[in-house]
């Protein structure tokens, strides 16, 4: 009996590796079979057809009238959209996702950024100004209907470093559930001809995807700096991107539901075409925090840390000139000074060890931007 009962297991167990090895068998002849298959051909469609025929541009260059695959939903063929073509009849064989550059892909994107307004600390006047051109536009656009008037079509930041302003638009994007889209002007400095272009339709394309979205450019002065008769190539291709974003930026509806924020830390030398009215419409200065906003800016890091016995006051008092970033640095520093000397909380004299080592720099580099 024993037997019989070891002898069925047995059955069983040998069943079983049969079927994983039988499946597995599967899978194997499916990958050699993808493998054998020729190369799909990339193109991209160009108007679609009333009989299942598609116009295509191919990656070789000619563009070609095809058929399309029985398998496809034709709902995700439509005229800009990437597709494979089989490589001897042509027809299109899939839908490719849509091709990015991959800077882009890389860029800092945050879908409804978690910085409420109490993180900023200051700012009063700035961030009533911000509720208005932007924070408004997105949430109650009918608003500027009733009233028969257009709101602002887009928002300039200039001021010092380090004083809050892609904090600012972070928190304007958490209030309105909006995707935070963060590119450095920089980056749109190429050095092929068209490339900055190229990356600068990308980035606003992608803030009409992922709409409602405020697409922030930092350091807009890379490549909005005012224009010259240089001959140099890559000065010319800065140019040409320069054009690229205030045709983007004329393109865009003032009550529509992506909103454009720059900043910069030298507004003076900025090309007229982007200060003019239509492009950005609200000039918003972030200057250097005052006594009583440097108060603010403390209490707001300080409160995550374990204190005992500190006078945000003196230490506001003391840091005259020193940016936002700068105070965060220093309650930084005052901590790591607590625990090179094992301690469980920060006291003054750590505050007073971080404002001697942080803030003689800061104040040198403040100086310079005035």
């Amino acid at each position: 009996m024993k037997k019989i009962q070891y002898l069925e297991l047995e059955k069983r167990s040998v069943e079983t590796e049969k079927y994983k090895l039988e499946r597995r068998l599967t899978e194997l002849e499916r990958e050699v079979e993808r493998l054998r298959s020729p190369p799909l051909i990339t193109a991209t469609v160009l108007d679609v057809l009333n009989d299942d025929r598609v116009v295509v541009k191919s990656s070789s260059g000619p563009d070609f009238v095809v058929s399309t695959s029985g398998f496809i939903n034709k709902e995700d063929i439509f005229a800009g959209v990437r597709v494979a073509l089989n490589q001897r009849t042509l027809a299109v064989m899939e839908v490719l996702p849509s091709s990015k550059d991959p800077i882009v892909s890389g860029m800092e994107i945050i879908k409804a950024p978690n910085v409420p307004y109490s993180l900023v600390g200051g700012l009063e006047r700035q961030m009533m100004e911000i509720k208005e051109t932007v924070e408004l536009p997105l949430k109650n656009p009918e608003i500027f209907k009733k009233i028969g008037i257009e709101p602002p079509n887009g928002v300039l930041f200039y001021g010092p470093p380090g004083c809050g302003k892609t904090l600012l638009a972070k928190a304007v994007a958490t209030e309105t559930k909006a995707t935070f889209i963060k590119v450095v002007a920089s980056e749109f400095v190429k050095k092929y001809i068209g490339e900055g272009a190229k990356l600068v339709r990308e980035v606003f394309k992608m803030g009409r995807e992922k709409a409602p979205s405020i697409i922030f450019i930092d350091e807009i002065d890379a490549i909005g700096a005012k224009r010259t008769d240089s001959s140099v190539s890559g000065d010319r291709e800065v140019q040409r991107t320069l054009m690229q974003l205030l045709s983007e930026l004329d393109g865009f509806n003032a009550r529509g539901n992506v909103k454009v924020i720059a900043a910069t830390n030298r507004i003076d030398i900025l090309d007229e075409a982007l200060l003019r009215p239509g492009r950005f419409d609200r000039k918003i200065e972030i200057p250097l925090p005052t006594y009583e906003e440097r108060v603010d800016i403390l209490k707001i890091h300080a409160a995550k840390m374990n204190i005992k016995n500190i006078n945000i006051e003196e230490i506001a008092r003391k840091t005259e000139g020193a940016s936002g970033a700068a105070l965060k640095t220093i309650c930084m520093e005052a901590g790591m000074f607590a625990i090179r000397e094992e301690k469980d909380f920060v006291s003054q004299k750590e505050f007073e060890k971080a404002f001697n080592k942080i803030f003689e720099k800061t104040k040198e580099k403040s100086s310079m931007y005035g």
